[in-house]
């Protein structure tokens, strides 16, 4: 009996965050194409995305939204312009979504969270290192650089609490074995990476529960300890399959994973702790973990912290959804870095698909509409010209699979287009126009080289769809392709379209860009957009009396350095500062901002200060001053801002 075609692709679960970029689209567009592929030849697929939706910075993200946990996550996946319209919006063609707060999924993580702990692999003890909250990452000093989180480059905090770990260091060896010696994890180059960064310089045990904060997965034998995020988002390639579960029932059928297609920031949580955690599970493990590069942007990974986000609605609305699809896979090798910029984009746009693929599309359909009346003829009259177009048309497929099969998206679609582009000089080669001239004597050849043409066209369509399911739809009723000449089988078999094929010249495919009015226009959304997305912000009313410049001047305004700052004993508002005013003598000030600062973020801050206002006494300490603020109401929460000033600035210098 025949194996079974199937197949099983996930992406990363993503983390809910409030403002997507096309960085959140590159992996699952990819994904989503080679899921696509792979229906296309018959398998069987299951293709999962999701949402990883504990931990501790969505928590502290809701509290500051005022809203709980859950909302915050609701509004974001499901919210307007969430991830599923998202994925909507990119024509994503999962088969199945989950979120980690998802029931089924909560108790199954509680079921192996208890099988690893009572194998032994999970024991209980206190954590003291570093943790970087964005990342949801424990490290050891060692591995921090520059005193900062080697992921993100940003700052770690302290982390003590009591937590249960994970026997990560039992699995070291096994884990090596398999990273070195098979082709679990691709691309190469990320091998040597896990090895020697992580894996030889000792592996720890991994901290697997936290204490400090309770949005997870609650440890149901051991009330306060949550689930470590990583350990409940990574065994949802699992549970959404139906492990320890009966929501579903496709783990026996589809599990171990064809391919994890991640991104290179995590791929040591899955080329590491993930096969670690099977291993102890006894499960089988993936075939395969992909780690694909970043889109970057002015030299950087996009991040809404950095604000360097493109916005995937306004492309997609701008130039359609499949022609962003296409950009993402044909500019960018998959396992490597990729520089985004709007003018790639349209580049690519008016280079390969206007020109090249539109137009030949185009060209043909009207040439058969001019010459035929829309229907070829059954005549054909073949020439030394036909040989070179058929060899290449008839060989891609094979040489495209071979590509797919790697991941190599880039470089499938450079074999599809190398043809197109044969198939443009074969236009110019063969001169229809000049042969319609005695369509007598010439009509046979001439129905061969239109037949030639739209056939190639045919066999190039098949090929994209998995990239362009909606334009190639639209290019298979316009050259008059039937239902069967759009399978994978027909790609590798010249002449299935019909010989009287009827095609009919529509509309453009894929409409030239304007480059400077595209950019100013995208410019244009992109700020408009960004100033829709900012918070709805109340501010104080204008102060309607008029105050003469002289009473104005009067106003001493200076530059002050804070030397120290503690909280005053039985106020909950007042903080006590200690200033150097640029006199030589330290300068006492209070102020009621302990809601809104700790008093230790404030040392060595440079501040202004309006300093000839009359002392007053404040808890019995003396105020000689006023520290310069904003205040402002944001979704009904006042918010406060010290007025803070360049360091290089010297304290006592004037304000004016």
């Amino acid at each position: 009996m025949a194996e079974e075609k199937k197949f099983y692709i996930t992406t990363p679960i993503y983390y809910p965050s409030d403002k997507l970029h096309i960085g959140h689209t590159y992996c699952t567009v990819a994904a989503d194409a080679m899921a696509r592929y792979k229906r296309m030849q018959g398998y069987d697929v299951m293709f999962l995305t999701g949402t990883d939706e504990h931990g501790q910075k969505i928590e502290d993200k809701a509290k500051d939204a005022g809203i709980t946990p859950q909302q915050f996550v609701d509004n974001i996946v499901a919210g307007p312009k969430g991830i599923l319209d998202l994925w909507k919006l990119m024509n994503i063609s999962n088969d199945r979504f989950i979120r980690t707060t998802d029931d089924y999924h909560v108790a199954a993580v509680q079921k192996i969270f208890k099988k690893m702990y009572d194998k032994g692999d999970i024991y209980k003890g206190k954590y003291v290192g570093k943790y970087c909250k964005p990342c949801e990452s424990f490290w050891t000093e060692s591995q921090l650089v520059d005193g900062k989180c080697p992921d993100c480059g940003r700052e770690c905090q302290d982390a003590e609490e009591e937590a249960y770990f994970f026997r990560l260091s039992k699995y070291a060896k096994p884990v090596q074995d398999l990273l070195e010696n098979t082709d679990f994890l691709e691309p190469r180059s990320r091998v040597n990476e896990m090895v020697n960064n992580f894996i030889k310089p000792g592996l720890e045990d991994l901290c697997v529960s936290r204490t400090s904060f309770t949005w997870g997965v609650p440890v149901d034998f051991d009330p306060g300890h949550v689930v470590y995020v990583w350990v409940d988002a990574l065994f949802n390639y699992t549970t959404a399959l139906g492990l320890l579960n009966d929501k579903y029932s496709d783990y026996d059928k589809f599990w171990p994973a064809d391919v994890h297609f991640v991104g290179k920031e995590i791929v040591r949580f899955h080329s590491i702790i993930w096969p670690a955690m099977l291993m102890s599970m006894e499960m089988p493990l993936p075939k395969k973990v992909y780690g694909h590069g970043w889109l970057l942007l002015d030299g950087g990974k996009m991040s809404k912290s950095k604000g360097n986000v493109v916005d995937p609605y306004i492309l997609a609305e701008k130039f359609g959804t499949d022609a962003l699809r296409f950009f993402l896979l044909r500019t960018f090798p998959f396992g490597s870095d990729g520089n985004f910029s709007n003018e790639s984009l349209i580049s690519t746009i008016n280079v390969d698909l206007a020109n090249d693929l539109g137009n030949l599309v185009s060209r043909t359909t009207a040439m058969v509409g001019k010459y035929f009346d829309g229907k070829l003829p059954a005549d054909r009259q073949s020439d030394a010209l036909d040989t070179e177009l058929l060899q290449q048309a008839a060989s891609l497929r094979e040489k495209y699979e071979g590509h797919m099969e790697r991941y190599a998206f880039q470089d499938a679609l450079a074999e599809v287009f190398k043809v197109i582009a044969r198939a443009n000089k074969y236009i110019d080669e063969t001169a229809p126009w000049a042969l319609a001239r005695d369509m007598e004597a010439n009509g046979a050849r001439l129905a061969t080289v239109m037949y030639n043409l739209l056939e190639t066209t045919r066999i190039c369509g098949v090929l994209l769809t998995p990239f362009m399911p909606e334009s190639m739809d639209k290019l298979f009723d316009q050259i008059g392709a039937c239902a069967a000449c759009r399978t994978w089988d027909s790609a590798a078999v010249w002449g299935s379209l019909s010989a009287t094929a009827a095609p009919t010249k529509g509309e453009n495919l894929f409409p030239r860009v304007d480059v400077e009015q595209a950019l100013t226009e995208l410019e244009a959304a992109a700020e408009a957009a960004r100033k829709a997305a900012l918070p709805p912000i109340e501010v104080e009313p204008f102060v309607e009396e008029r105050v003469d410049f002289d009473t104005f001047c009067k106003s001493d305004f200076r530059v002050v350095k804070v030397k120290n700052c503690v909280p005053v004993k039985k106020s909950a508002k007042l903080l006590c500062f200690t200033l150097d005013d640029g006199t030589g003598e330290d300068r006492q000030i209070l102020s009621g901002i302990a809601q809104y600062y700790k008093p230790e973020e404030l040392i060595g801050k440079t501040l202004a200060a309006i300093v000839n206002l009359p002392p007053r006494k404040m808890m019995g300490k003396d105020s000689c001053g006023m520290l310069l603020s904003a205040v402002h109401t944001e979704h009904g929460e006042e918010k406060l801002h010290l007025v803070m000033l360049n360091d290089a600035i010297p304290a006592g210098a004037k304000l004016c």
